[in-house]
């Protein structure tokens, strides 16, 4: 008698994000509309479609990349609404309306972003799979501490969060080199933040 009223009440709870529902095996299909890189983008994807395989399998843009795939390396990191994700360990349809940026949306190879710059300056990105996380991450994590938000090896939290290699690289141990280019990274990301204060 009980799983008959739980079968009765799940099947009175309305299907998620409107998506109709799907016969046995079917994907559930939703509609999403984002900005991604300063474009609007609207895409018909399976509700269960991670933001990096929309972004890669959908729109054809791979500079993010599928690293670990459980959110442990890095190398899917976005920027969402100004905030770094992995984003291989969020849905798409999870940011309508967000405004996203790959690494794509940050500079171009005649007009790199000063982060993408100082990489290639101080020889931060090795054989390159990890960078465009690692560039993703850095301009975010910049971003963060011009707001004053600290980190857990922010010395004094009244006064503002300086840049200091301690803080560098607390905020950026969610992404991973596997080359071991964090002496090089930290140093193109000091530059960086040099320019920016």
């Amino acid at each position: 008698m009980v799983g008959a009223s739980a079968t009765a009440a799940l099947a009175a709870v309305p299907s998620a994000a409107g998506a109709q529902p799907a016969r046995t095996g079917e994907p559930v299909l939703a509609k999403v509309a984002f900005t991604m890189n300063g474009q609007r983008r609207e895409l018909e994807l399976d509700t269960r479609t991670s933001l990096l395989d929309a972004a890669r399998e959908h729109l054809h843009l791979t500079g993010s990349k599928k690293g670990c795939d459980h959110g442990q390396c890095g190398a899917c990191t976005m920027i969402v609404d100004g905030r770094r994700i992995n984003a291989c360990l969020t849905l798409a349809i999870m940011h309508q309306g967000a405004e996203i940026t790959t690494i794509e949306g940050l500079g171009q190879p005649d007009s790199l972003h000063p982060m993408q710059a100082a990489f290639v300056k101080h020889d931060g990105y090795q054989c390159g799979y990890c960078t465009p996380g690692q560039i993703c991450s850095g301009v975010a994590m910049l971003d963060e501490i011009k707001a004053g938000i600290p980190s857990h090896v922010t010395a004094d939290l009244t006064a503002p969060v300086a840049v200091t290699e301690a803080e560098i690289r607390e905020r950026m141990s969610g992404n991973i080199c596997r080359c071991g280019a964090y002496s090089n990274i930290v140093e193109a990301m000091t530059e960086v933040a040099g320019r920016r204060a």
